[in-house]
């Protein structure tokens, strides 16, 4: 198998500042995450803040939600500014909150996600995939992107809140503006579009909502019913609660499958002895998946905040620091992985931490999975020489690791 990156340049890491990372890192940040594993796996930032890389800590911090908080107030108020769409919706989404909104409304989600309900919507996710093959079948060219791979999502997603079909298409620019937002660091631009794309997600899901109210669903199928009923929690959410709520569903349950279907055609395309592999033996599939999802992570970074003094590799980090959590990294640790640096479809055991762990381990991820296995299976057994074209582009984010752009023939 071909090594990741044959070519490595050679990186330094003296004076790695996150928020103004060395050119090249955003394009290949995996010679930067080896290096920092090998000589600085915990790392004070300029601005206060601490990055880790390994294995070991990011899994112990995302177990414990004594000594590390998932809520990002403190941090999120300079750089969105106390009060504002963006600071509102981040300080109210399940994923930088803690108990007790963090235990209700995961209650409800878990319940709506249960595996016999990610089991009826199977039959609906072939139909769209296929649907979108049969599509693509008729084009000389493609993009994996647009044409496929973001289009997979946002209709699952769409079909869990049973938002109508003829109002789903301003979703994915909402959820790229709201989750750019979430970079280490920002243009004015970039800011304004945040902003701009909460509040018209906000009014857009406040009269969703109201519809709802009026007209209940199906409580087994729609997600939005049980959130608005509080299906499976002790309260009823509020109603920023309720549509922030609802945003974070779409957003995170947009971007993170598409950037794995995305980076693992990709993949397939740069290992071709990997993608011979799964052509023949089909049943590779499930740990194709998970290896993609480790060693092109489609969420690269996470956030955690000390609550009290604690020390790591003697290092005292204060309480109320800002914790970066370097989860590509993590997923190249030599210490938890035979050659991280090779993909391997057949990778036995893979413990990355794609979806994070313990209590805010990713909600979603059984459906997640179920998204890229299909999608992923399916294209390569219609198309199995498809080819990616000279002229991908990269989302160009730290966070979330993708393609804006994957040109192709089928």
């Amino acid at each position: 198998m071909p090594a990741q990156d044959p070519q490595q340049a050679h990186v330094t890491i003296e004076g790695f500042d996150l928020a103004n990372p060395p050119k090249g890192f955003v394009e290949d940040p995996f010679p930067y995450y080896d290096a920092l594993l090998a000589t600085a796996p915990v790392l004070a930032q300029p601005d206060g803040s601490v990055m880790l890389c390994r294995h070991r800590d990011l899994d112990r911090i995302y177990r414990d939600t004594t000594l590390y908080s998932s809520d990002k107030r403190a941090a999120f108020g300079p750089k969105f500014g106390v009060g504002s769409p963006l600071f509102e919706h981040h300080t109210t989404s399940l994923v930088f909150s803690d108990p007790p909104l963090h235990t209700r409304v995961r209650r409800i989600m878990t319940s709506a996600l249960a595996p016999r309900a990610i089991a009826r919507m199977e039959p609906g996710l072939i139909e769209t995939v296929d649907y979108l093959l049969d599509e693509m079948a008729q084009r000389e060219q493609v993009d994996l992107i647009e044409d496929f791979a973001s289009s997979i999502p946002i209709q699952i997603i769409g079909n869990l809140l049973d938002v109508p079909m003829e109002e789903r298409g301003p979703l994915r620019d909402w959820s790229l503006a709201i989750l750019g937002a979430l970079e280490p660091s920002l243009t004015a631009e970039q800011l304004t579009a945040g902003h701009n794309a909460v509040t018209e997600f906000k009014a857009y899901l406040s009269d969703l909502i109201t519809r709802r109210r009026a007209a209940p669903g199906d409580l087994d199928s729609d997600v939005l019913t049980r959130l608005i009923q509080g299906e499976g929690a002790e309260a009823q959410l509020s109603e920023i609660e309720l549509i922030q709520n609802c945003i974070f569903i779409l957003n995170a349950g947009h971007e993170t499958t598409t950037n794995l279907i995305g980076n693992g055609l990709a993949l397939l395309q740069d290992h071709p002895d990997q993608r011979e592999r799964l052509l023949q033996q089909p049943d590779l599939i499930n740990p194709a998946v998970e290896e993609m999802l480790r060693f092109r992570s489609p969420n690269q970074l996470g956030n955690r905040e000390t609550t009290t003094e604690i020390e790591i590799d003697g290092l005292t980090i204060a309480k109320g620091t800002n914790l970066h959590l370097l989860i590509g990294a993590a997923n190249r640790d030599p210490e938890v992985f035979d050659a991280p640096e090779m993909f391997d479809i057949s990778r036995k055991p893979n413990r990355h931490l794609a979806f994070a762990g313990g209590p805010h381990v990713c909600v979603g991820l059984t459906l997640a999975r179920m998204e890229g296995r299909i999608a992923i299976a399916r294209l390569v057994q219609r198309f199995p020489n498809f080819q990616i074209l000279p002229g991908r582009v990269p989302g160009w984010r730290m966070r979330f690791r993708g393609y804006a752009r994957l040109p192709a023939v089928l």
